[in-house]
């Protein structure tokens, strides 16, 4: 179910390792109330994040680049040359690197370079929804059920069949619903393998979204919203309102307001969702009129701001939770298909199609503003980096007298280099992985990074951003302390948490046996823990979820086809996280209903004295042996059979017509046909 290709191991996730590259990012501790709302809005602050990825990124046609819109200022301060990538690609990022995103391929770029590093394949050649958050970023191919995270660990995940647009959570869980059987999956952030805990009727349709925070599916047959925990889906709250099956439902509430439009009548819809989180009996939903013979994309939702674009009109329309048109604008540019993305800084970004422009909405008042890149000047810098000179500002040329009087003032002397920021640590088995943001030159290129732990230290280029250091004990509890040198000394240090390198345990061997009335038992054999303490087992049956196991077996009902079953073992050592070990599966096949069988031809050969009996078995599901008995006093051997099989009566003699019957057993039953005639 989960593949690694090697275009975005080796090329598109150059691991801390190998990379040489500065971070780029904005230091959280001078922006919480901002990164507060990085994912949805309205969160607080996931545990070990640290940074948010500022403004947004776009492909311009003209200059055939990456450039990177500040969305706080509406200028555009970077630009990374990708030739030859497609009109209207789409442009994601994570710290270190962007991405240029087209139907067929997937380009990223250093952002501290600002130069190209590799490409690969993209696994469907269509679109992807893009999921720009926390342990992202995500591109999601909706048709063909694939999930690519850019992020770390890079991976590529099957989620089983079609997809409806994602969500996700400030902790970096991202949120699906499919759409072939109505099972609503999380993908948290480390892991490559989907788990299902609720699902829908059947029959009817939804779409994931977010309400505080909390993935709810809205149920657009029944018209209600429901809550989703490990334990499935909640009782369904009633929406108000009559939603039709191409209702498109926002990525969040917004204040307590829920946005949905209906694209055939023209509509905006907002319902109140505080009965999820209060009990409180709900207020009646707003309807807002959308522009007559408007072809909608969205709405997506800031914290206080919901977007819409009328792509037959080309134009952009912000409302407040309360329905209030907050701003109505052109998005410049010929006509295309633009549509609303929420940045992690609670900006709602809308490209025009051949990227010369941007309109930037602010998440808290809705306002807009019309960012031209065709006629910004841009610096050859990384984004976020301080302007090339800072004593001008785009437009204004330097003056060279005051220019040339800098030139003779005197530098001052270099000091040590500021603390390494944001440094973390990975644990793996036997290792972990240090990474750390550029501490401040203060004079004098940072020349090198120490980093050092109970044990050893080890010395890095101070062009380097990370290491990988090996040789460390499994379950014993590492700190990494981080120190930045250049030419007047070391500077101060930073450390990471504390890490628990450990081995992940070994699969284990699964057996699945089927019983009667839908049920199937499921046993597995401990595996190798190398030393860890298990926590509990993860058991995963096709369409039936995720379930926790302390024993080495257990049991599902009401099951029918064939069903694969997982088994991975839970672990940790000492204080460290959990690791998920390798997983062991089996599959078992579940009757349907009792079997059937047909004779289709009967034919004999009197030289080998053997009928020959051909019949049509179904099992319905399980398996089945079939047997032929020649006038109820020979009989040949029970074999398995599924489909047409061919069954032999040997040692028999007959003159005229004879009877012969055929019979089928399953565990759920028997069943017979006769034939009456000569062979």
């Amino acid at each position: 179910m989960t593949t690694e290709p090697t275009g975005h191991k080796r090329r598109l996730r150059l691991t801390a390792a190998v990379r040489r590259r500065g971070v780029i990012a904005v230091l959280v501790a001078s922006c919480v109330a901002l990164v507060g709302l990085a994912v949805t809005g309205h969160a607080s602050l996931p545990a070990g994040l640290d940074f948010v990825q500022v403004g947004h990124w776009v492909y311009n046609d003209a200059s055939q680049s990456a450039v990177h819109v500040d969305g706080s200022t509406g200028q555009v301060d970077s630009r990374a040359s990708v030739p030859g990538a497609a009109a209207g690609s789409q442009v994601t990022q994570d710290d270190h690197s962007g991405y240029v995103v087209e139907r067929s391929r997937i380009t990223e770029f250093d952002k501290s370079t600002l130069s190209v590093e590799g490409s690969s394949a993209a696994p469907a050649a269509e679109e992807p929804f893009v999921v720009e958050g926390v342990g992202g970023p995500y591109l999601v191919y909706r048709n063909a059920g694939q999930i690519v995270r850019l992020g770390d660990p890079a991976a590529t995940i099957a989620a089983g069949g079609p997809l409806s647009d994602p969500v996700a959570t400030s902790d970096g869980t991202l949120w699906l619903h499919r759409i072939d059987n109505g099972s609503v999956c999380e993908l948290p952030r480390n892991a490559t393998v989907l788990a299902c805990p609720g699902k829908l009727p059947q029959g009817h349709g939804g779409a994931v979204t977010l309400v505080n925070d909390r993935p709810v599916v809205v149920d657009t047959t029944a018209d209600t919203v429901s809550e989703v925990s490990q334990d499935g889906l909640g009782d369904g709250v009633g929406l108000g309102v009559d939603l039709p099956a191409t209702a498109q439902v926002a990525n969040a509430a917004v204040d307590g307001r829920l946005a949905a439009v209906e694209p055939d009548d023209g509509k905006l819809v907002l319902v109140d969702t505080a009965t999820l989180s209060t009990g409180n009996p709900a207020q009646s939903p707003i309807s807002v009129s959308l522009p007559q013979g408007g072809r909608f994309a969205g709405p997506v939702a800031a914290s206080s701001a919901i977007v819409v674009v009328d792509s037959a009109h080309n134009e952009l329309l912000s409302y407040g939770s309360d329905g209030a048109l907050k701003t109505r604008k052109p998005v410049a540019g010929p006509a295309g298909s633009a549509k609303p993305v929420l940045g992690q800084d609670n900006r709602i970004y809308v490209d025009s199609a051949d990227g010369s422009h941007v309109l930037v909405v602010d998440g808290q008042d809705g306002g807009t503003t019309d960012v031209n890149v065709n006629n910004q000047p841009v610096n050859e810098q990384p984004a976020g980096a301080p302007p090339a000179n800072p004593g001008t500002t785009p437009g204004n040329p330097p003056n060279p007298r005051t220019q040339q009087a800098g030139n003779q003032q005197q530098q001052p002397n270099p000091t040590p280099p500021g603390a390494p920021r944001n440094v973390k640590a990975t644990a793996g088995d036997g290792s972990a992985t240090v990474s750390w943001s550029a501490a401040t030159a203060n004079g004098a290129k940072v020349s090198a990074y120490v980093v050092s732990w109970s044990g050893g230290s080890t010395t890095v280029s101070g062009s380097r951003a990370g290491t990988t250091i090996s040789g460390l004990e499994n379950g014993r509890s590492y700190v990494f302390t981080v120190v930045a040198q250049n030419s007047a000394g070391q500077g101060a240090s930073a450390s990471s948490k504390s890490v628990v390198p450990g081995h992940a345990a070994d699969a284990p061997k699964v057996t699945a046996t089927a019983g009667s009335s839908g049920q199937v038992s499921v046993s597995w054999t401990a595996p190798n823990l190398h030393g860890a303490t298990l926590d509990h087992y993860e058991v995963t049956a096709t369409g039936q979820g995720t379930r926790q196991v302390s024993a080495t077996s257990t049991s599902f009902t009401g099951l029918s086809g064939t069903i694969s079953f997982t088994v991975r073992a839970i672990t940790h050592y000492s204080s460290g996280s959990t690791l998920t070990g390798a997983s062991g599966s089996a599959k078992a096949t579940v009757a349907s209903g009792p079997p059937t069988i047909s004779i289709l031809s009967v034919r004999g050969s009197q030289p080998n004295q053997t009928i020959y009996v051909t019949v049509n078995a179904n099992g319905n599901g399980a398996a089945a042996t079939c047997q032929a008995t020649f006038l109820s006093t020979a009989s040949g051997s029970a074999v398995s059979c599924s489909g047409t099989t061919e069954l032999s009566i040997p040692n028999v003699y007959w003159v005229g017509s004879v009877q012969i019957d055929a019979t089928i057993k399953t565990s759920l039953g028997s069943a017979k046909d006769t034939w009456n005639g000569t062979p």
